[in-house]
């Protein structure tokens, strides 16, 4: 099962507001996705919340895109920010990544965001979405969201 942002904010807002909030604290974060031989690419990524989605925008005829257009499955990893600290945690989502074509909803898109020409913009559907931080300076904590379950939450010591 796959959900849009839309869905997960609504289904757990305050879960929602923290991974956006980690995103949000640096521009640049790791996206990953399949090359043709199944291998993993690791590659920058500038992401946008807009609109009640989770947008990937990229250079026309990109690697990233590439794949994408083969594979749709990717996983984004946000920034971890400067130092150790990891301020908010680790947080990574999982999902698919769907062109939107040419119309109106990237028009739209262009118009609010302003985008260098030409471009790729990708829609998310979210699979999984995950922070894991130290709490107490004792716990491991391991949040873990997928639609249509319940947000678990895991601690260890």
């Amino acid at each position: 099962m796959a959900a849009d942002w839309d869905f997960f904010t609504a289904a757990e807002p305050d879960f929602a507001r923290t991974v956006e909030e980690r995103f949000r604290a640096f521009t640049h974060h790791v996206l990953v996705t399949l090359r043709r031989d199944g291998s993993p690419r690791t590659s920058g990524l500038e992401v946008d919340f807009r609109g009640g989605a989770l947008w990937l925008g990229m250079m026309h005829g990109s690697l990233k895109a590439r794949d994408l257009h083969r594979d749709p499955r990717f996983a984004l990893q946000a920034n971890p920010g400067e130092g150790t600290g990891m301020a908010g945690g680790d947080v990574r989502i999982s999902g698919r990544a769907y062109e939107v074509p040419d119309g109106p909803e990237k028009s739209g898109y262009v118009k609010e965001a302003e985008p260098p020409q030409p471009f790729h913009l990708f829609r998310t559907e979210l699979t999984e979405v995950v922070r894991t931080y130290v709490e107490d300076e004792k716990y491991l904590v391991v949040q873990v969201f997928k639609p249509g379950e319940p947000l678990r939450t895991l601690r260890r010591t």
